[in-house]
Parts: structure tokens; sequence; C-alpha cells
């Protein structure tokens, strides 16, 4: 089974959960699901233990595979889907993507907190980013990005109004499969107050992360400062015995 397909049939099936198909939270078997997808069970497997892996889903054995209600109640407005981990690129509500506006691009001087986090040397240059995301016109994250310039040459305006990550998958054939996030909150300053439409006493979430590519090349260090309304992260622990 292609990986397009299988992605695919993983979309569909959190699609329908959020959408409420399965009102007694329990989904079909994976026969049948196999029969309703056209696919084998083996893919069908594999498509599950994605989502129970992810905290969408659970299976009770004997019993069959549930939808986890406390995913339903609380899922984050951060859907990542297939293998790109170009997390401002997931976010979505009701199934919608943000809209972006390019604040500013250039290239500069990567600091030193740059050629750590980039493992570039002294002298290197990144592109800097900036990008305010929109839901529905309301203006929710200022996102800045730092990306290397000899990790991916010929980046121009047109290319970063868009998705970044989408570029690399369809002309470069790699995809972004890890990072290294870090969640926090702190007042909002003066910009944030401009940009999100924030009171002064507002404060604002921060994501900040490292994100890396297939071969293990860190891609883009990147600082996401959020509305603090849209700021909830979900993580799906399995506590082991020993």
């Amino acid at each position: 089974m292609s990986e397009s397909i299988y992605v695919t049939v993983q979309a569909d099936l959190k699609q329908k959960i959020y959408q409420g198909e399965f009102p007694n939270l329990k989904l079909p078997d994976e026969r049948s699901l196999a029969e309703q997808y056209g696919v084998s069970r083996s893919s069908i497997k594999r498509a599950l233990n994605v989502l129970v892996q992810q905290g969408v889903i659970f299976k009770k054995r004997g019993s069959g595979t549930f939808v986890n209600p406390l995913y339903l109640k609380n899922h984050a407005i951060f859907q990542h889907e297939g293998s790109n981990l170009g997390v401002s690129d997931s976010f979505r509500v009701d199934g919608k993507a943000p809209s972006i506006e390019l604040l500013d691009f250039q290239v500069i001087p990567a600091t030193t907190e740059q050629q750590q986090a980039l493992f570039l040397n002294e002298g290197d240059f990144v592109y800097e980013i900036k990008r305010l995301r929109r839901l529905e016109g309301v203006p929710f994250m200022i996102e800045r990005g730092y990306v290397p310039i000899n990790v991916l040459p010929g980046l121009n305006r047109a290319i970063v109004s868009g998705s970044v990550y989408e570029y690399i998958e369809k002309t470069k054939h790699r995809t972004v499969t890890k990072s290294f996030m870090t969640i926090m909150a702190e007042p909002s300053n003066d910009e944030d107050q401009e940009l999100l439409e924030l009171t002064a006493n507002e404060p604002v979430g921060i994501m900040e992360g490292i994100f890396f590519m297939d071969d293990g090349t860190p891609l883009e260090f990147s600082t996401m400062r959020l509305h603090y309304k849209y700021l909830r992260y979900n993580a799906f622990v399995s506590l082991d015995s020993e």
C-alpha cells in the first residue's frame, strides 16, 4: 500500500471521529474497515496503530477499538497528519487551515543560539521568516523561523508565503520527521499585543522547537507566539511497569 493511500485512510478515519460518525465511540472491526476502504487488513492495522499512538483511539482486548472520549473533549488545535511535522502548517479548526501573512523575509548572519540549534558554523547565514497566522480572519500566532541557507538554498518570498515543508516534500522529496519542542508562557510584549490583539495584562503562549528532516539534518529553529486561548497541547504517554 502506498504511503499516500495510507495517509488518506488515517486522515479520513480521524475526520470521521471529529465529525461524530461513531456515536457509540466504537470503530468497526478491521475486516469491515478493510472492505470499506478497499485495502488489506494489514494496512488498516497500520493506520489504527498510529491513531493509538496519537491517543485518538484505544484497543480493548476482546471488545474492539474505541475512540478516546478525552481526546474528543480536549483535542488540540494542533493536529498532525502524515509524516511531515510542520507544527504551524498543521493547525486546524473544524478542518480549516489558517491563512498566512508574510511580515518579513530576509537573510541574516546566524546568531550563536541559531548556530547551536542548527549545527552551523560562525559566519553561516540563515533565512529569517516572520509570519502571522489567522484563523477565519482572527490573528492567533506570530511565527519566526530560521532556516540555514546551505540546507535549503533558493527560498524566496513566494515560497515562504506558503508551506515551506510542503515545498520540501514536493521539490526535494524530503520530509520533516522529528522535532524537539519546548512549550511555555510569559507576559505578552508590545508586539504580541498589537498583532494578536491582546491586552496588556494577557499572557502569550510560546512553542519553541528544532525541526529535523528524515536524514537527521536540522531544518528549522522556530519560535511560535500564540494567543493564550489557542495554546492547548495534548500528550499520550505510555506507562510501562518495570
